[in-house]
């Protein structure tokens, strides 16, 4: 379907400064704005699907209401600054609006949202607002009154009478972009998502960031990530992450962007490009295999040294299933454990120190050092193939607890090495979602995992972190 009307720009008009002081919009806007909330728990289930827009959108029940009802109808806190940083999690709160009269919009957000404008232009900064030409779909769960907002501000006929969408498909209109500043102009049938409550990265504030530069180039830098914090941000945060505060340690211009990931809970070496032929190149490498990287693994249980294969169900959502056999349409992932040695366990106050949960393994001694070839890069690939092998990482809260059911009830893997015919399609359905029942919530911190070198060009290039946290009784 292409979308019919004159075409221009939707960049915003000459505005005057913002300044503190917030524009008395008309009633009429508060009364009519157009919303649908969203509560979502940031839990196994959801926390990596919300990295993906339409995941976010269609995440949890939603109930409409007028904007002027919708903080008074839920106890929220009382909004000043998204900074300092608070200590507790927040219950998340994403509000869904269609703009119902056009301004800049910072003001109208304020307005609709009842939220001050210090903290709305807090929110814009930290990447938390988004914005769409055309409302996107309403989830399965949307109500009639949801149903009917967005079939008025999609019918074609109000779609033509906007030139903004000149030549666009609907799909394309309805793609979500961040909002660059609270001067943007919004139209009338604009879309936006408020991230209310941000996921919050306190430790970015106590690390010294300036400390944990392993090499600067011309080209690259070279990180020593601290667990708890995210690599270039979230979907909802992108100030509280290593590659801003990185580059303010290193006083750079302009910002570092990232070349890879890894998870927010593991430590270790990290590549950021200074220019985007660089990130370009190394994302060639990458691709290429021409990138090697090792990983120091703590693990519960021994592994042998050897090649381990497992196959990763295709879906972009936590936990990451695994499997041992061979399934059609699922990815191959590949590791090596290079050496596996005995170590103490991490007393009680270097896990306090770095927040490492206690996932309900039995008490013992000793843990294990793994050192890991990657040979393959899957999301969560060492913690759902250690996990599989009754060897799941200390701290993992995501994946041990599942390994400990598995452990107590054989038969409870529909993918693992007892896994049965099942009678019916919805059989087999049924013990995945009780198996997906038995992982935790995503760690808070750190797990034992480090990123512990990675090279590249055959070794031309090679960077170590520094020692991992269980080895740093006295740090």
């Amino acid at each position: 379907m292409l979308l019919t009307a004159g075409y221009r720009s939707f960049a915003a008009p000459a505005a005057r400064a913002l300044g503190i002081t917030r524009q008395v919009l008309s009633k009429h806007r508060n009364e009519h704005a157009a919303i649908w909330h969203c509560r979502r728990s940031y839990n196994s289930s959801t926390a990596l699907a919300a990295e993906t827009e339409t995941s976010r959108i269609v995440a949890g029940n939603t109930t409409v209401a007028s904007s002027s009802s919708s903080s008074s109808s839920t106890s929220f806190p009382k909004y000043d600054r998204l900074l300092p940083c608070p200590t507790q999690k927040s219950t998340p709160r994403i509000e869904h609006l269609v703009v119902s009269e056009g301004g800049l919009v910072l003001e109208y957000i304020c307005e609709a949202l009842d939220l001050p404008p210090l903290f709305v232009a807090d929110l814009i900064r930290f990447g938390a607002v988004y914005y769409a030409l055309v409302c996107p779909q309403p989830p399965p769960t949307a109500t009639e009154e949801e149903i009917r907002i967005f079939r008025r501000v999609t019918d074609p006929l109000v779609l033509r009478k906007r030139d903004s969408i000149k030549g666009k498909t609907l799909r394309e209109a309805q793609k979500t972009f961040r909002v660059a500043n609270g001067d943007q102009f919004v139209e009338e049938g604009t879309y936006l998502r408020v991230h209310v409550h941000p996921k919050r990265f306190p430790r970015c504030y106590e690390i010294d960031w300036r400390s944990r530069i392993i090499a600067v180039e011309d080209s690259y830098v070279v990180l020593d990530k601290p667990a708890g914090i995210s690599v270039g941000g979230t979907t909802d945060n992108i100030e509280e992450s290593c590659a801003t505060f990185a580059t303010r340690a290193l006083g750079l211009t302009t910002p570092l962007m990232t070349t890879h990931q890894i998870d927010n809970c593991t430590e270790g070496c990290v590549v950021f490009a200074k220019t985007k032929e660089f990130c370009s190149i190394f994302h060639r490498k990458i691709r290429d295999k021409k990138v090697r990287k090792l990983y120091l693994a703590l693990t519960a249980s021994p592994l042998p040294t050897g090649i381990i294969t497992h196959y990763m169900r295709p879906i972009r959502m936590a936990p990451r299933l695994i499997s041992e056999d061979f399934i059609k349409g699922w990815h191959r992932c590949q590791l090596e454990v290079i050496d596996c040695r005995k170590v103490p366990w991490p007393t009680t106050n270097i896990q306090d120190k770095y927040f490492v949960e206690d996932c309900g393994w039995p008490s013992q001694d000793y843990a294990y050092e793994c050192t890991i070839n990657l040979l393959t890069g899957k999301t969560h690939q060492i913690r759902a193939q250690f996990a599989a092998c009754k060897a799941p990482l200390i701290g993992d809260s995501m994946y041990m607890p599942a390994t400990i059911a598995e452990m107590t009830n054989p038969g409870l893997n529909p993918f693992g090495k007892y896994n049965k015919d099942f009678s019916s399609e919805s059989e087999r359905e049924t013990a995945v979602i009780n198996w997906i029942a038995q992982y935790g919530k995503e760690p808070s911190v750190a797990i034992g995992l480090q990123a512990y070198q990675i090279s590249w060009d055959d070794g031309e290039y090679s960077y170590k972190a520094g020692s991992p946290w269980w080895r740093c009784e006295n740090a």
